[in-house]
């Protein structure tokens, strides 16, 4: 976990302002038992978690595609190549939606603005840091000099995000 108590806090503060702006329906499900704290959402979101991205086309329609998530200092995180059509998207329309969705007992939702990430500058150096940790494990060390060379990475900065947990019985 990367996340300092004042993320905690802004995280805490986005969840909360986010259910209090739901609508009957998303209310009726994700009751105060099935939601989970910030300090909780850091938890089960460690390491390289799948999302659906949803982008925007030209014409206003949405775009969905999956994507190694990383969730960093009450953020998710994303790359992609630069010349993909999620970055093509992203740099005229940046705004986008997710969701880790790894079962029925969990999921992660959250709606905001793609904003562009350097992972080779110095205020980047611990997310980049957390992409070798997770990454280098997985591929090996010549995954660094990819990084370098490859993909290009965005934050999400959240204006709304959900959660739900719930567990199955049998």
């Amino acid at each position: 976990m990367h996340e300092t108590p004042s993320d905690l806090t802004a995280l805490q503060g986005l969840l909360d302002h986010s259910m209090a702006s739901a609508g009957a329906h998303l209310s009726s499900i994700i009751t105060p038992s099935r939601r989970l704290a910030a300090q909780q959402v850091c938890d089960r979101l460690t390491g390289m978690s799948l999302l659906a991205l949803a982008t925007v086309t030209s014409e206003g329609r949405p775009l969905v595609g999956p994507v190694d998530g990383i969730f960093y200092r009450g953020s998710f995180y994303f790359g992609s190549s630069p010349d993909s059509v999620k970055f093509r998207h992203i740099r005229h329309r940046p705004f986008v939606s997710a969701t880790h969705l790894p079962g029925e007992e969990l999921a992660v939702t959250v709606h905001g603005r793609a904003i562009p990430v350097d992972v080779r500058s110095v205020e980047n150096a611990g997310f980049r840091q957390t992409l070798l940790d997770v990454y280098v494990l997985r591929y090996g060390p010549e995954w660094e000099k990819f990084l370098d060379s490859g993909p290009t990475y965005a934050r999400i900065e959240a204006s709304k995000m959900f959660t739900f947990h719930m567990t199955l019985d049998g």
